[in-house]
């Protein structure tokens, strides 16, 4: 009796990791995120690296998440913007900033 008792916590406890890592796996920040009209564009790729491209100028970035919020360290004038990341998956600048939001393209 006990060892079925005992397969069943180790399969539910299976599951639930199984369960995690794939909710893990669909909320990746990868992609590629514009506002509405087109003129600022984040490509947020593998390894930390990101390209941000407004009005057509392009800037070499890395980035860093933590949480909700989305470090973009850019070279140049663009320099450091602390995104926050939304539940939709849609990103924003910090508060105060003309930046609107940006979401991820499909």
């Amino acid at each position: 009796m006990n060892s079925i008792l005992l397969r069943n916590v180790v399969l539910s406890a299976a599951i639930v990791c199984l369960s995690c890592a794939l909710v893990a796996c669909g909320s990746s920040i990868q992609g590629t995120y514009s506002d509405p009209a087109g003129s600022l564009i984040l490509e947020i790729r593998s390894g930390g690296q990101a390209t941000f491209t407004f009005m057509g100028e392009a800037a070499a970035c890395t980035y860093t998440v933590d949480g909700n919020k989305l470090t973009l360290n850019c070279k140049g004038a663009a320099g450091k913007t602390v995104f926050t990341i939304h539940d939709d998956g849609s990103l924003t600048g910090p508060p105060g900033s003309f930046m609107p939001a940006l979401r991820k393209r499909k």
